[in-house]
C-alpha cells in the first residue's frame, strides 16, 4: 500500500477516535520495518481490533466491507474456487455478478495476487474486503478443517483412480503418517479442538465417509472436513499412534496411550482410545487442559452445599462418594476437595484409572490390571505409606468396597466414587456389591449425586416466559413465586456458536448420613424410602438444585429436564 494512503488511513483512525497520535506513530515505525499493511501492524500491536479497523478502511477505499458471517454461501461458487487456492491466498468466493467472480479478501490493494487469482481462476474477480479471522472461519466452515491440507495430499498420491487412491494408502500407510500434511493435518484438528473448547474428539470410520465429532460443552457436534479425508484414515490414525507411542502395526485390538502437546504456547494432556470398527479403526481423543482444575468454590455449588462439603472434607476418618454417570464432573469435584485440604502436615494418596490431572504434593498411583495391580490392591499398598487421606478413583467390586471401608474405619479420610442415578441409590449399591449394612453406616459420611448442566451464554441471555410445565415444577419448591419467576435462554450468537450455550457448570444433592439415615441403612430400608427421609431433613434433590440454577438464571429448564428425572 502507497506511504500516502498508509498516512490517510493513520489520519482517518485518528478522526475516528479509534487510536491515539502515540500508537499511530509507533504503528508508522514498525510498519516501515516489515513493509505489511498498517492496518494489520496496529491490529498485530494491539492498538485496534479487526472489527474497528476494516469499516474506516473500506470508506477510506471505497470498497464494500462485508461481514461473511451474515452470508450464506452456495456450494456452486464454493466449488468454484479449491481449497489450496482459498488457504494459500486467505480469500473467500462470495456469489458471481455478471460473470465476474466476487472474492472476500483482507487486502483488496494487493494487486499482484489479484492477478495471480484471476489467472489461477480463469475469472475475471473483484475484491471485497473482509476480517481475516472472519475468512479463515469460513475456510474451515465451508471446505472443512484442513481442506486445504487434504487437497496437497490428494496431489501428492499423484492418482486420479479413488481405487488407486485407497490402495497406495493402504500399503504405504507407515511412510504416509510421517507425511508433512498428514501431521499438519493432524495438528490443525487438534488445534481447532482446542480452540473450540472442545472436551473430546472423536473419529470415526464409516464405509463412506470419515467422520469427525467434537464435544463441546458435553454434547457432540459434527465437525465439517473435506471429503476426500476418508482416503487417509488409516495414515491419521497411524499418525496418532506414532504421537502416542503405540504400535502402528497393530491394528486388530484396542490401545491405550497418552500424548502432550503445546498449542499457543500451553501444554495440553491427550488421552488416546483406539478400537477396531468394521471400517477401520475409531479414535477418541480426551483433551485434558490444566485450566480444567477448578476449587470448591467454582464447582457451581449454591452456598449451603458448600458449606455441607467444607464440613465434610474437614472431617478425619469416614468415606465420602461421589456418584453419578460417566462424564459428570465426579473426579474434577474430588480433585477440588484434595486441592483443599492439600496441606504440607497431610500425607494424600490416591489410586486412580487413569490418572487425568497432576497434583502438586500429592502422591498418585496408576492402577494396572493387566500385572496384578487393581484397585484393591493398591489399597493394601498404600495403607505402608502411612497416608491421612485416600482418593480411590472408583469402587467397582466387593474386594475395592471391603478394602476402602476398612481403611475408614481405621481412621483415615477416603473419597471415592460409585455409578448410581441418586445419592440414596449408592447405598443400594454397596449393599447389594456385599457390604454388610452396618458397615456401610459406620463409614459413610456423605454421598454426592452430580450432573453437569450447559451455562446460559452471557452475552446473547435474554428473559422468556416459563413454560406451563415448568411453572407446574416450580411451584412445589419453597420460596418461590411463580407471578415473578423470570428464566432465560440463550438466542445463540457466534460467542457460544449459536447453540445459546457457553460453559458448564455442576448440579447436586447431598445425602449426609446422620444417625436417622444410618439407622434406615441398617435396616435395609430401600433407596427410595431413604431418599424421602433424607428430602423431609431438608436434602435438595439433582432436580431441586437444578431448578435453583434456572431461577439463578444460570441455566435453562431443557437442561434440567435433560439431565435429571421428573420426581413424583
Amino acid at each position: 500500500m502507497a506511504l500516502r494512503e498508509t498516512l490517510k488511513l493513520g489520519e482517518m483512525l485518528l478522526e475516528a477516535g479509534v487510536i491515539t497520535p502515540e500508537q499511530l506513530d509507533a504503528g508508522l515505525k514498525e510498519h516501515k520495518k516489515t513493509k505489511e499493511f498498517l492496518g494489520l501492524t496496529l491490529v498485530k500491536m494491539g492498538f485496534v481490533k479487526e472489527e474497528e479497523l476494516l469499516p474506516v478502511l473500506s470508506k477510506q477505499l471505497g470498497i464494500p466491507y462485508v461481514r461473511i458471517k451474515e452470508l450464506k454461501i452456495d456450494s456452486e461458487i464454493i466449488n468454484r474456487v479449491p481449497a489450496k487456492f482459498a488457504s494459500h491466498y486467505k480469500l473467500m468466493p462470495l456469489r458471481m455478478e455478471n460473470g465476474t467472480l466476487v472474492i472476500a479478501v483482507t487486502d483488496p490493494l494487493d494487486i499482484h495476487t489479484i492477478d495471480d487469482i484471476k489467472l489461477l481462476l480463469g475469472y475475471d474477480v473483484k475484491p471485497v474486503l473482509a476480517g481475516e479471522k472472519d475468512i479463515l472461519e469460513a475456510i474451515k466452515k465451508y471446505y472443512g478443517v484442513g481442506a486445504g491440507t487434504v487437497e496437497k495430499m490428494m496431489e501428492k498420491t499423484a492418482v486420479e483412480e479413488e481405487e488407486k487412491v485407497t490402495e497406495v494408502v493402504t500399503e504405504e500407510v507407515e511412510e504416509l503418517a510421517e507425511d508433512a500434511s498428514v501431521i499438519k493435518f493432524v495438528n490443525q484438528l487438534l488445534s481447532q479442538a482446542v480452540e473450540e473448547r472442545a472436551t473430546d474428539v472423536h473419529i470415526e470410520p464409516y464405509e463412506d465417509e470419515l467422520k469427525v465429532r467434537f464435544r463441546i460443552d458435553g454434547v457432540l457436534n459434527d465437525i465439517a472436513v473435506p471429503p476426500a479425508i476418508r482416503h487417509f484414515a488409516s495414515a491419521i490414525v497411524s499418525r496418532i499412534k506414532i504421537m502416542a507411542n503405540l504400535n502402528i502395526a497393530e491394528r486388530r485390538l484396542p490401545q491405550d496411550g497418552r500424548i502432550i502437546i503445546k498449542i499457543k504456547g500451553k501444554d495440553y494432556d491427550l488421552r488416546i482410545s483406539i478400537i477396531p470398527s468394521v471400517f477401520g479403526e475409531s479414535v477418541v481423543i480426551r483433551i485434558l487442559s490444566p485450566g480444567m482444575l477448578y476449587s470448591l468454590e467454582e464447582l457451581g455449588l449454591l452456598e449451603r452445599d458448600l458449606k455441607i462439603l467444607e464440613e465434610m472434607i474437614s472431617r478425619p476418618h469416614g468415606i465420602i462418594f461421589n456418584t453419578g454417570p460417566t462424564g459428570s464432573g465426579k473426579t474434577t469435584t474430588l480433585y477440588a476437595c484434595l486441592s483443599k485440604i492439600n496441606k504440607p502436615g497431610i500425607k494424600i494418596i490416591t489410586i486412580e484409572d487413569p490418572v487425568e490431572y497432576q497434583l502438586k504434593g500429592i502422591v498418585q498411583l496408576q492402577v494396572h490390571p493387566k500385572i496384578g495391580f487393581t484397585f484393591a490392591a493398591g489399597l493394601r499398598s498404600i495403607l505402608r505409606h502411612d497416608p491421612d487421606v485416600i482418593m480411590v478413583g472408583e469402587v467397582r467390586d466387593l474386594e475395592t468396597a471391603e478394602t476402602a471401608i476398612r481403611v475408614a474405619l481405621t481412621g483415615h479420610l477416603v473419597f471415592s466414587t460409585l455409578h448410581t442415578n441418586d445419592a440414596a441409590g449408592g447405598v443400594t449399591r454397596l449393599i447389594d456389591m456385599g457390604i454388610e449394612p452396618f458397615l456401610v453406616a459406620s463409614s459413610v459420611e456423605c454421598i454426592i449425586a452430580q450432573r453437569l448442566v450447559r451455562v446460559i451464554c452471557p452475552n446473547c441471555k435474554k428473559p422468556v416466559k416459563p413454560s406451563k410445565e415448568v411453572l407446574e415444577e416450580l411451584e412445589v419448591m419453597e420460596n418461590v413465586e411463580v407471578e415473578k419467576i423470570t428464566i432465560y435462554e440463550g438466542k445463540g450468537c457466534e460467542s457460544c456458536k449459536f447453540t445459546g450455550y457457553r460453559g458448564r457448570t455442576g448440579i447436586y444433592e447431598f445425602l449426609v448420613i446422620n444417625n436417622e439415615i444410618r439407622k434406615m441403612i441398617v435396616e435395609r430400608v430401600s433407596s427410595d424410602r431413604i431418599k424421602k427421609k433424607a428430602m423431609e431433613m431438608g436434602m435438595r434433590t439433582l432436580r431441586q438444585d437444578g431448578w435453583e440454577k434456572v431461577l439463578h438464571g444460570l441455566t435453562t429448564p431443557a437442561e434440567v429436564m435433560r439431565v435429571t428425572q421428573r420426581e413424583e
